[in-house]
């Protein structure tokens, strides 16, 4: 039996939305700029609610869990963020998968973006300029100011109709759409919460500062909202795109964001290689089946492919499953560049998948000696080793990485696996706790948690960690919550 003494550290996805109102309009300071929004909604309100939220489209199973797509977007994130974040936000950005050209900033620093988005930049710094837009409504607090613009409507309904509406950006669909209308009285919500055209004039500014300052083409931006704007132009009697739709662009916007980003000196960037992986990745599980994606890449010969283009068809035949035909990509691709980890990963999951697997072992240990806690890199291969029955290995190494590495909830429960796998039952218990907590489902969490306990072989240290744990949670329960996870106990004594 393992002593844990990990310092597993998870973000709380909280269930409910607690906001509090504060004074009224006569009463408000003003000690520095953005302080009216404070009386509306605190920075720790405004966390707190995104969290919910998030909790909400991690349920509904709109989020992509690729984790080479999804460090991607964050490692462009955090880029921008940097220049523009004086440390009160922890920004998360997260890829919703949907064909629809969008993208959505959430209180507390979620930012999502759609996975039909990224495939329509034409270029890293289009997709770096989405991003840096949606930061800066984030780090200007636009939504905590659209709600007290509109206080007079009352704050909860205000907060439920904005709830609704970022879900429905998200993918939530027009039935989460119009019940949370129907919810919060549902009268022109979105012209009373929508952006004003001053906010996103200004987060096209502020956006674009942070954009130069990052190193990426301050013209991104403009370059972007160009390609919209004249993807409508050319079919007016289409759908407009839903990024149009939340994000209107006229021609006085773009030539501003034109004449701010001359202020700025020209970068010559060019696409990182990740920018290609991760748009191939999107190709690839675009297509209905995986021999349609396939014969997509195939249509081409190879000898006329880039070697972006040919990690895009070794995934399709990966995913295929002709995997003779991606082992021997993935073989030239990895000999080619020894720097991209992607082709580390599709080499090693193809010589496990042709069952040799001390080939695929000693591929995988070589690139975590060149790319140490790679989160891609790790999730796969601790997916691997316990498909392979080293469980306690698996364990180990995720526990590393997550450690050091704020998790996904999908992580946490590969995490649990490997545990129980290994006959950690007790730190399995927990990990699924966490994995509820992060999904908003806080009294499955505190079961989880009492599971563990009832274990005999539970170590004191760990009744301890787990007790305190549960103590926590219970201060953002409900008042029905509690009485429900008290009738739990209840029934579990009477079966006992």
């Amino acid at each position: 039996m393992r002593t844990s003494t990990n310092k597993f550290v998870l973000t709380l996805a909280l269930a409910s939305l607690v906001i509090t109102s504060g004074a009224g309009a006569d009463d408000i300071q003003i000690p520095d700029m953005g302080s009216p929004a404070d009386a509306v909604l605190s920075k720790s309100e405004e966390a707190q609610f995104g969290r919910a939220i998030m909790a909400d489209i991690r349920r509904r199973g709109g989020v992509l869990e690729d984790p080479q797509v999804n460090e991607y977007i964050n490692e462009i994130g955090r880029r921008i963020a940097a220049q523009s974040n004086d440390g009160s936000y922890s920004f998360e950005f997260f890829v919703v998968e949907d064909g629809r050209i969008n993208a959505f900033a959430m209180p507390g620093g979620y930012i999502g973006v759609h996975s039909g988005l990224i495939e329509a930049t034409r270029n890293e710094d289009e997709l770096a300029g989405v991003l840096a837009h949606e930061v800066a409504h984030v780090t200007q607090r636009h939504i905590a100011r659209a709600m007290h613009a509109n206080q007079r409507q009352g704050l909860l309904t205000t907060a439920m109709m904005l709830g609704a509406i970022i879900l429905s950006a998200a993918g939530g669909g027009a039935d989460v759409f119009q019940a949370g209308m129907a919810v919060a009285q549902g009268t022109a919500a979105q012209q009373r919460i929508n952006f004003t055209r001053s906010n996103e004039h200004e987060a096209d500014r502020i956006g674009i500062r942070a954009l130069a300052d990052a190193g990426y083409d301050p013209h991104g931006m403009a370059s972007f909202f160009e390609v919209m704007a004249r993807q409508q132009s050319a079919s007016p009697e289409m759908r407009t795109p839903e990024f149009l739709r939340t994000h209107p662009v006229t021609t006085d916007r773009i030539a501003e964001a034109r004449v701010r980003a001359r202020s700025f000196p020209r970068v010559q960037s060019s696409d990182s290689t990740n920018y290609g992986i991760a748009k191939m990745r999107l190709l690839v599980a675009r297509h209905d089946t995986p021999e349609m994606a396939v014969a997509y890449f195939e249509q081409r010969g190879l000898d006329n492919q880039s070697d972006i283009e040919k990690y895009g068809l070794a995934v399709a035949y990966q995913r295929a499953g002709r995997h003779h035909d991606a082992n021997k990509l993935f073989s030239e691709l990895a000999a080619s560049d020894q720097k991209v980890i992607a082709y580390h990963i599709g080499l090693g999951q193809t010589q496990i998948d042709l069952e040799l697997y001390s080939a695929g072992s000693k591929t995988f240990e070589r690139a975590v000696e060149l790319f140490p806690r790679n989160v891609p890199l790790i999730i796969v291969y601790g997916e691997h080793l316990i498909q392979l029955g080293q469980a306690d290995k698996a364990h180990g190494l995720l526990l590393d990485l997550l450690n050091n590495v704020p998790p996904t909830p999908d992580q946490v429960r590969l995490i649990a696996r490997a545990a129980n796998d290994a006959g950690d039952e007790a730190e399995a218990f927990y990990y699924i706790s966490e994995y509820r907590f992060m999904t908003g489902d806080l009294l499955g969490g505190i079961n989880a948690l009492q599971q563990a306990l009832a274990l005999p072989e539970l170590e004191e240290i760990q009744r301890i960690r787990f007790e305190a744990r549960i103590d926590f949670i219970r201060e953002f329960m409900t008042e029905e919550q509690l009485k429900q996870m008290r009738r739990n106990r209840t029934s579990a004594s009477n079966r006992s």
